[in-house]
């Protein structure tokens, strides 16, 4: 049973014989970009302190330090008119070709075409976030345009990589702060469910998973995410939505989850109990040997401050649990 069963058997609660994984010793992923042409551009220091560069859309990222990931300082649609706005295409088969390549070469793993968002990741970073949302709520039809143009590339997107043969999708889109979403439920479930439906759909009818990583506390959307066809969220604070509360939406619909020992939290402690202890009970909760959970190592230890060991001694104890006997 390769990687691409271990997952395929994961996500469709199958009894996979071991635990799915995306670890450095041992993972059954391969994560492909396309290659198409865009705005972005490598780190480049502007003074002794400050490091800039553009990312795909054009938009302005800043950061003080050579390890942050920085934040968007201003959006390309703040210096030009949405109707003069010409995004990155997508659209290219030919863009796809190492795609295909990889699908190839790594047939024995489950293949994840990388994308950079979805409606909400990219239009608020196009506007900058704050000025995002003061518009979603005095500007909505404006915000509509908006996102319409966002799906339709989005859209070729997922075309293109059901196209290059990809497992999966996945994209990046942080909904909440430590202790809500961004915007109300309410509001998310007006705008931006139908258009997650319409997405993971498209995606489904090409025979391919949708997978979704986001921080923060979004438990008031994640009965919404699950019903639009998200097929697997990856958090990487579990314990901010608490465990039993994942395995809770698991009793509802086959929602996989992909996880790290809690970042923020747990991993902090630099307490080897303790950090077992949690691996421990998301394999006893969530996979359970049948499926449903993925065994993560958040990928930059530097960020949070913290040494590999510790992250080590989580993977060890998920791999030590999740085999089946």
């Amino acid at each position: 049973m390769n990687g691409k069963e271990i997952v395929r058997r994961t996500l469709a609660f199958e009894n996979p014989k071991r635990l799915a994984c995306g670890l450095p010793e041992l993972t059954d992923f391969w994560f492909q970009r396309c290659e198409a042409k865009t705005y972005a551009t490598q780190w480049q220091p502007i003074d002794d302190r400050r490091w800039e560069r553009k990312d795909e859309w054009g938009n302005t990222w800043g950061r003080l330090e050579a390890t942050s990931q920085g934040e968007v300082t201003r959006g390309v649609l703040e210096d030009v008119p949405l109707d003069a706005y010409v995004f990155p295409d997508y659209s290219r088969f030919e863009d796809y070709q190492n795609v295909v390549e990889a699908c190839r070469e790594y047939s024995d793993r489950w293949v994840v075409g990388s994308m950079p968002g979805f409606t909400f990741n990219i239009a608020r970073k196009l506007m900058r976030l704050e000025n995002y949302l003061a518009d979603l709520l005095l500007e909505p039809e404006a915000m509509r345009l908006l996102h319409d143009k966002v799906d339709l590339m989005l859209a070729d997107m997922i075309e293109n990589y059901a196209k290059a043969g990809v497992d999966a999708v996945m994209f990046p889109e942080d909904w909440g702060t430590q202790t809500q979403t961004l915007i109300g439920p309410a509001c998310w479930h007006e705008e931006f469910f139908p258009r997650f439906k319409a997405l993971c759909g498209l995606a489904h009818a090409r025979g391919i998973k949708v997978f979704m990583h986001s921080c923060g506390a979004i438990g008031g959307i994640i009965p919404g995410l699950i019903e639009a066809g998200i097929d697997l969220l990856q958090f990487d604070q579990p314990t901010l939505h608490g465990i039993d509360n994942l395995a809770k939406y698991q009793e509802i619909a086959p929602i996989t989850f992909w996880c790290p020992v809690d970042i923020q939290k747990t991993l902090q402690t630099k307490n080897e109990t303790i950090i077992r202890a949690e691996a421990r009970e998301m394999v006893e909760k969530l996979w359970r040997g049948r499926g449903g959970f993925v065994a993560g190592q958040y990928g930059d230890n530097a960020s949070i401050g913290l040494e590999p060991v510790w992250q080590e001694i989580a993977g060890d104890e998920f791999m030590r649990c999740g085999r089946c006997l």
